[in-house]
């Protein structure tokens, strides 16, 4: 079993516009654990920063400061030569994260060969084919010949997953695993990664911009905005009582007839302020990043904001919830 530790995560970009360098921070002190057994699900639109975490937990992107540690069951730190055994990531694009030129038993026994998982070519084919059994693609040893063209989408990511897993890995990062699949096999995909976790015990970090799937396959949220997580907890808690303005809009966002009234009322607050973009640097003040688009910004919102409990095991990083009165919903 393998614990994933991410303390105080920041990611810096050098950004060239025309004759000037700026500095762009994708990822600000973000910090969560990753137990056996659990899945946390990253939440958040587009440049948020949610697949740079990821990049960075996968050790493809260098992080600017912070630490990613990944500890044993008994507690001590796996070194970093030994880092990838644990740890591996399932992409976004099935199309792009594989090969044209090789097969899928190519693809399988490469991992498996570089980790020294197995020895002689017979046992090589054999631990391919049970890895492909694994992820539902039969008859397996007809499937290990073929070519990723040959496939379809959802195919391509199973035998994607069956890579990830080719290690023995504990963790995986899954950056929106099913977002470019058709929707009638994405049901398929999550509940296939869903019962890996259960059998191997794996410790899963699920990326998305779907509220529905990270209620449902996740143990716990963290909602992202402009490189900060800005609400975390439990999967229900955050989805049925979002605290944060910006969870709030996301969630009222989707398509769901129960909450158009609370969609409305939201959005009709909105202060006619033009947004810096998802994408954009925060402020050099350190204040809230939501606070150009929040309908309920103050003058205090300038200033550096921190998690403030909104129920055991709930935090925003909001000022709204600095004297411990909930103004957003005083309903609840």
């Amino acid at each position: 079993m393998t614990t994933l530790h991410v303390r105080d995560l920041v990611k810096d970009f050098s950004v060239r516009t025309g004759l000037r360098r700026s500095r762009l921070r994708a990822v600000d002190d973000v910090s969560f654990s990753l137990a056996p057994g659990r899945t946390v699900a990253l939440v958040g639109e587009s440049g948020s920063g949610k697949s740079t975490v990821a990049r960075m937990i996968a050790r493809l992107e260098r992080p600017t400061g912070g630490r990613i540690t990944a500890t044993a069951a008994d507690g001590t730190e796996i070194p970093d030569r030994r880092y990838r055994d644990h740890v591996q990531m399932v992409f976004q694009d099935p199309f792009a994260s594989l090969n044209p030129f090789h097969t899928v038993e190519h693809h399988i026994a490469r991992p498996l060969k570089l980790h020294g998982v197995t020895g002689t070519a017979a046992e090589t084919r054999e631990r391919v084919e049970q890895l492909l059994e694994r992820v539902n693609l039969h008859p397996a040893a007809d499937i290990a010949q073929r070519r990723p063209h040959e496939l379809s989408g959802g195919q391509r990511q199973r035998v994607a997953i069956a890579r990830a897993l080719a290690p023995g890995a504990r963790v995986v990062v899954a950056d929106e695993p099913v977002s470019m699949l058709d929707v009638s096999i994405r049901l398929g995909v999550l509940n296939l990664l869903a019962r890996l976790q259960r059998e191997d015990d794996l410790a899963v970090l699920y990326i998305t911009h779907d509220l529905a799937t990270a209620r449902h396959f996740s143990d716990e949220i963290l909602v992202m905005y402009r490189g900060r997580v800005v609400e975390r907890g439990a999967a229900d808690e955050v989805i049925l009582h979002p605290r944060h303005p910006y969870t709030r809009l996301l969630a009222s966002a989707a398509p769901n007839p129960d909450v158009s009234a609370g969609r409305t009322e939201l959005l009709s607050g909105t202060r006619a302020v033009e947004p810096t973009g998802p994408g954009a640097a925060p402020p050099a003040d350190s204040g809230c990043t939501f606070r150009d688009r929040c309908p309920q910004a103050m003058d205090v919102c300038s200033r550096p904001v921190r998690d403030h409990a909104v129920a055991p095991g709930h935090f925003a990083k909001c000022w709204l919830y600095a004297d411990g009165t909930d103004r957003v919903d005083p309903a609840r």
